[in-house]
């Protein structure tokens, strides 16, 4: 998939290049919304995320121009947190808004989401017996459905995207924090992992491995 990031930081740029392609995602950066305009009538890309305050412009007026020409995803990416900019990113058909600073798993697990909703993210995640449906929402193994908390779901959600990449046990708990609402601490985590490995059925740790000292990975 292909994200067009639109900033002017060389800081924030280096970061979130990287983060982006360490995801798998394609990254064009636009350094002025005339730069942005230039590569949206050349080339299709599948989500944008936008800064407001752009040397040559206003990233609403981009915004506007996007929304209504290619009908792409946008998510703003911003430090103004104004409730009246966050209001009018949002009217203007922005599928989200993020504040900078921002933490890198909330950005990912944004993404996946608009990605999902517009319809351009994965429906049928499988890995070996494992079949997950993010449309329903449902989860079986083989021919039986399991049945799975919230918190288990999003952890299991965010692994079968990303298969054979290792997730850190801090990535994983400001992923879950961000769904529920509540905080997670560390124990929380180990008793959901140990949950989760019982209803998938990996008690020898085989699906789910876990890599001493770091996180987890899903095995492919």
């Amino acid at each position: 998939m292909k994200i067009m990031l639109v900033e002017d930081n060389d800081a924030i740029i280096m970061g979130l290049e990287y983060l982006l392609t360490q995801e798998g995602y394609q990254v064009y950066t636009a350094r002025t919304a005339a730069e942005a305009r230039q590569y949206s009538e050349r080339e299709s890309c599948d989500l944008v995320l936008l800064d407001i305050g752009l040397p040559d412009g206003n990233g609403f007026a981009l915004c506007r121009k996007i929304k209504e020409e290619y009908r792409i995803p946008v998510i703003f990416l911003t430090a103004r947190e104004e409730e009246a900019d966050v209001v009018k990113g949002l009217d203007l058909g922005a599928e989200d808004y993020v504040i900078k600073p921002f933490r890198n798993r909330e950005l990912i697990s944004r993404i996946r989401s608009v990605l999902r909703r517009s319809g351009k993210g994965s429906v049928l995640l499988r890995c070996r017996d494992i079949l997950l449906n993010t449309e329903t929402g449902k989860v079986k193994k083989g021919e039986e459905e399991i049945p799975l908390t919230r918190l288990e779901y999003k952890i299991l959600l965010s692994m079968m995207s990303w298969p054979g990449r290792l997730f850190t046990r801090e990535e994983i708990l400001a992923d879950i924090w961000d769904v529920s609402g509540n905080f997670v601490n560390d124990n929380t985590l180990s008793v959901t992992m140990k949950r989760l490995r019982e209803k998938l059925g990996d008690s020898d740790a085989q699906i789910i491995r876990t890599v001493r000292g770091m996180g987890y990975r899903m095995e492919k």
